[in-house]
Parts: structure tokens; C-alpha cells; sequence
């Protein structure tokens, strides 16, 4: 997804202000930090997905021993 120019405003103590057009780096940087924001949504969403199947998994092996759904949740707060 390329990134169009994109206006910069500084704004130094003395109250005065510049705007200026962002240059080719400023521009590939932006690609590339939303290119590792959207691996690192990735990435958390599958450790939140892996860990939400291994909690069912640990719920249907205390089941297995006989354990209700409440002893579960009183017990291990599953």
C-alpha cells in the first residue's frame, strides 16, 4: 500500500511554525511501520487465538477427570 506525501508541521517554543512535505525516507519509513504494525496484529492475534485454544483444551482435560464447569472456574478461573 503506498503512502501518499504527507504535510509536516513543526511547531518550535517560540510559537512559530514551519509545514513542509515529507521526503522519500519519511515516506518509506511510514510504509515500512505499517507494514510491522500489521505483522505485529498479526502476531497477537494468533498468541491470543493459541492461548484461547489451549484454556479450552485444559477445560476439556479437567473435564475428562470429572471435574464440573464450575469447579473449573472456582478452582482455576477457566
Amino acid at each position: 500500500m503506498p503512502v501518499e506525501p504527507f504535510e509536516i508541521t513543526t511547531i518550535y517554543p517560540d510559537g512559530t511554525s514551519e509545514t513542509r512535505w515529507s521526503t522519500p525516507e519519511e515516506i518509506a519509513q511510514r510504509e515500512a511501520d505499517i507494514v510491522a504494525f500489521e505483522d505485529d496484529r498479526v502476531a497477537r492475534e494468533a498468541a491470543e487465538a493459541e492461548h484461547a485454544a489451549k484454556r479450552e483444551s485444559a477445560k476439556a482435560k479437567l473435564a475428562t477427570l470429572g471435574l464440573t464447569p464450575d469447579e473449573v472456574s472456582a478452582a482455576f478461573g477457566l
